[in-house]
């Protein structure tokens, strides 16, 4: 039963854990919850490493609680927040909980050995009345405690600083720990590192109405080596939904990876060995090039989040996408496999006439500048339905269009945009 603890430990996925933790994992099967915050109909990428966690929990034979915030959903947690959240709905937190409950079903079993369960904590917290609150959880904490905790400190740095709803999120967290402690035997609970605040209140008010011992252990947060924020692209956020972020972008945002984040995403998003991950180290060690790396990483999390099939699809497309002789392609093809690149529609007059690709490149967004377009184009940066351009004074016409009808611009070997003509 330890083998959870040491594999964790291994990947990198220990930012800190309360003493004791390791010696009941070794006891027996452990009940552990992780909570996610229905913000949005879907879960995005950030949310995939306590996914894996809860799912690794089940492999190595203990029994993992997914709790969806349906009560603390409607105030909003405040870690590693700067501002105020908006406030939603009761409806559309019921509709946020839908999507993502079938997102957890993914990476979950819930029948048989040690079965999952998905629960809402408006169970216990929508009946919930302020005076009994108050009463006998709100006088287990000073605010002199509250005060020091990193989600509230840090608000408080901020001339807007955190309203009471949000400062009484930590006490709801705490509410949660102790009412899974009573339900379902629960006696640890995990989640990101800016969550050690929450979970130690919890643990505290589990020790002073219950006199019982309770765990926590909390995994980093993930960060890339270029300093950009995780699971954010020029696109926006990347979500585990297929209809905010298609498959093939899912795939190619993992296919994208620095070649100094690879080896630590392939530890935290895949079930791969040791020895599988070992192998790939090597091979970007000798041949970084040729990104074997990001192959399987993409190839692993796309069919883990979307399937096999959509591996599959998307690999198709990708090939056809950076092929050379893409133009040759029947023009219905390209369409489905362009369907999810970056596009706008041209004017087919205007094309007619000729327009600088200079000034295409910054309509498009692949360049900042004409200044900026002109020196891609003179490295060889620049490349027309997948054919090098390298002369700063190229035009783009309808005879550049692929059956008539689309124009594929690339920078460098990744960013793409599509021209429609209409």
């Amino acid at each position: 039963m330890n083998d959870f603890f040491h594999e964790m430990t291994w990947r990198g996925l220990v930012y800190d854990v309360t003493e004791g933790l390791l010696d009941l994992l070794r006891a027996g099967p452990v009940t552990v919850y992780i909570g996610f915050d229905p913000t949005a109909s879907s879960l995005h990428v950030g949310s995939l490493l306590q996914m894996m966690t809860l799912a690794r929990l089940q492999r190595a034979g203990h029994a993992p609680i997914a709790i969806v915030g349906g009560g603390t959903g409607m105030i909003g947690d405040p870690s590693g927040k700067s501002q105020e959240r908006t406030l939603q709905s009761a409806e559309q937190v019921e509709l946020n909980l839908g999507g993502i409950r079938g997102q957890l079903e993914r990476f979950l079993r819930f029948e048989g050995p040690h079965a999952a369960r998905i629960v809402n904590n408006v169970d216990w917290l929508g009946s919930l009345d302020l005076m009994t609150f108050l009463r006998d959880v709100g006088k287990h904490f000073t605010v002199s405690s509250m005060l020091q905790k990193e989600s509230v400190s840090r608000r408080l740095e901020n001339e807007d600083g955190i309203s009471y709803t949000e400062f009484s999120y930590l006490l709801l967290q705490a509410y949660d720990f102790l009412q899974m402690f009573d339900r379902y035997g629960c006696n640890a609970q995990m989640g990101g590192s800016d969550q050690w605040g929450n979970i130690t209140a919890g643990i505290e008010l589990i020790r002073r109405l219950r006199s019982k011992k309770t765990h926590g252990l909390v995994v980093p947060l993930v960060a890339s080596a270029s300093g950009t924020k995780f699971g954010k692209t020029e696109a926006g956020t990347v979500w585990l939904d297929r209809e905010r972020t298609s498959p093939f972008r899912f795939y190619q945002f993992w296919l994208n990876t620095d070649d100094r984040d690879v080896i630590r995403y392939l530890k935290f998003f895949t079930f791969l060995t040791r020895d599988a991950i070992d192998e790939l180290y090597s091979a970007v060690a000798a041949h970084p090039e040729k990104r074997e790396a990001q192959r399987v990483l993409a190839r692993e999390v796309t069919a883990l989040v979307h399937g096999a099939d959509e591996v599959r699809r998307a690999e198709h497309a990708s090939a056809l996408l950076f092929g050379e002789d893409i133009a040759s392609l029947p023009v219905d093809d390209l369409m489905a496999v362009l369907d999810d690149v970056p596009s706008m529609e041209v004017p087919a007059v205007e094309l007619a006439a000729g327009i600088p690709l200079a000034d295409l490149l910054v309509r498009t967004q692949l360049a900042p500048s004409k200044s900026e377009a002109r020196r891609l184009l003179q490295s060889g940066g620049v490349y027309v339905n997948n054919r090098r351009v390298s002369d700063a004074q190229e035009r783009v016409t309808t005879a550049s269009a692929m059956g008539g009808r689309l124009v594929l611009l690339r920078k460098g070997a990744r960013q793409q945009s599509l021209l429609r003509l209409a």
